[in-house]
């Protein structure tokens, strides 16, 4: 089974389409923040979350509750594909209905190799994989950043450390994040 949760107008060919509006028509018709979800455990083979995760979870307990039902429906090997607006961009900011930044420094709190990594160091960071026993793996991350910078980057005008530095300094350098992750099970 492929997912495609949070589809709104974008349904895709092979996945079950799902969303919370009856107004996009999609496959399936559901609250994600209503868990348990109605998928069998080890069920999905990839999930895509386009622009949706940023929408869920605005408590720390119904976020957590998301992931963990990520995990649980997540098929050993599962590929779980994340598009979220960047922190410090103004699509993120400017839309009430976004309830929580998501960064991949973020999501890496749910790998247990980073958990008992940090844990070895002595870091105070919380052990969230090992608390919850999720196991996701960030198989990639890629910005997609915002113009002047992506020109001038391909104009190597900049380089990619110039534009991390401008990243983690100014707004509106990076408009979104495209996150990979692997279910460990």
């Amino acid at each position: 089974m492929k997912l495609n949760l949070g589809c709104g107008n974008r349904k895709l060919d092979g996945y079950l389409n799902v969303d919370n509006s009856p107004h996009c028509e999609p496959d399936l018709l559901l609250d994600l923040e209503r868990l348990p979800w109605p998928f069998e455990t080890a069920s999905a083979q990839e999930i895509l979350l386009i622009h949706v995760l940023e929408h869920l979870g605005q408590t720390p307990a119904t976020y957590l509750g998301i992931i963990k039902e990520l995990y649980r429906v997540s098929a050993p090997g599962a590929v779980v594909r994340i598009t979220v607006p960047h922190p410090r961009h103004d699509d993120f900011v400017t839309d009430p209905t976004h309830v929580r930044p998501i960064t991949v420094a973020g999501l890496e709190m749910f790998s247990k190799v980073k958990n008992r990594e940090w844990q070895a160091k002595g870091w105070a960071t919380t052990p969230l994989a090992l608390m919850l026993d999720v196991d996701f793996e960030i198989v990639s991350a890629n910005a997609q950043p915002e113009e002047p910078w992506l020109g001038r980057l391909r104009r190597r005008e900049i380089t990619s450390q110039d534009l991390s530095f401008a990243a983690r300094s100014y707004w509106n350098v990076i408009r979104a994040t495209d996150i990979v992750l692997r279910a460990v099970k």
